[in-house]
Order: C-alpha cells, then structure tokens, then sequence
C-alpha cells in the first residue's frame, strides 16, 4: 500500500497527528524566541519652589513727611525688599488705599514720586544708592504698577524714594495731606 492511499483510508489519525505537530510548532514558536531586559529607576521626586517676599518695612511706613513747602528738597526713605523664595519671580511696586484729605483739590496729584533701585545686596553689604536706576518718576496720583524686574531666589535690593512737593502746588494745598500704601507684590 501507498502512503497516499493509508492517510486517506485513515482521515482521523491523519488530522489528530496533524494537529498534533501544529500545536508543537506554535508551542515551540512562542516559547521564548526572544530575549527579554528591564532596568527600574525608583524613588523619582517631584517638589514645588517658593516665592516669598520680606521687606525692612513690613507693616510701617517707608516714610512720614510733614511741613512740605513747593519746590523744597525731596525727603527719602529707604526700603529694603527681598526676594526669600527658590524660585525667580517678577516683582511689582504700587499704592493702594490713596487717600486725600482736600479731594477738590487732591495733594496727591502735586506730590513727585521717584523710586530707584540702588541694587542688589552683596552679602551684608548694602547697595550704594549713587547711580540708582530709576523705576518710577511721576506724581503719586498715577503710580500704579511699576515693574521692579526679575529676582532669582534670595535676591535683595534695596529702593530709595523721594518724595517733593511740585513748585506748582499754590495756596490751595496749604495743610493738605495725602496718605498711601506701598505694596510690593511678586509672581
């Protein structure tokens, strides 16, 4: 007998031996036929920096001027404004809560502002205000919001302002007084 003719007489064999060797194959097919590496790298840490802000006259005044006269000198205060964060952060100056005892006639429109910035600070040293860079020059009035810059995480300058009464303030303003508040805000 041929073989042909013993696989046809026996189908039932033919196909049960012939399934058998097509598991085998998928089996061994699948059975590792390629390598396989891993690495772990735990103990990942997310954290947020900070943004703070200290001032040397925090909760007080930076100035108080009384018996101001047209065209006399400005009076200065000094405040010093630190950055006590991680982070770097824009900071701004403005006033808020302006309040004039005249409001037909507002002090505040005749009061010439000028901020400088004298400097960062260099450990404990304190800038020299000579060669300030200007900020803000104009009437108290209008001071809004004034870009002071960039500070980088610890950073420190110290501002210089003065404050005179414009020559062009007349009879009106005499006894006058203007009073605000000098936010200093970072983000």
């Amino acid at each position: 007998m041929s073989r042909i003719h013993v696989l046809v007489r026996r189908p039932r064999r033919t196909l049960a031996a012939l399934a058998t060797v097509l598991v085998a194959v998928g089996i061994t097919a699948a059975s590792g036929a390629s390598f396989t590496a891993s690495s772990a790298s735990p103990g990942n840490v997310f954290a947020t920096g900070t943004l703070g802000i200290t001032s040397s006259k925090d909760n007080a005044a930076i100035m108080n001027v009384g018996g101001m006269r047209p065209g006399d000198p400005a009076s200065t205060g000094l405040v010093d404004i630190q950055n006590t964060g991680s982070l770097s952060g824009a900071f701004t100056l403005s006033q808020a809560h302006l309040t004039d005892s005249d409001t037909a006639n507002p002090l505040s429109g005749k009061l010439n502002v000028v901020v400088a910035d004298c400097g960062t600070w260099s450990g404990t040293s304190a800038p020299s205000c000579s060669g300030a860079t200007t900020k803000y020059s104009g009437t108290l009035a209008n001071l809004s919001s004034v870009s002071l810059g960039t500070f980088l995480g610890g950073d420190k300058h110290r501002y210089q302002v003065n404050v005179s009464l414009d020559q062009t303030a007349g009879n009106a303003y005499q006894g006058d007084s203007s009073t605000t508040e000098f936010d200093f805000n970072a983000a």
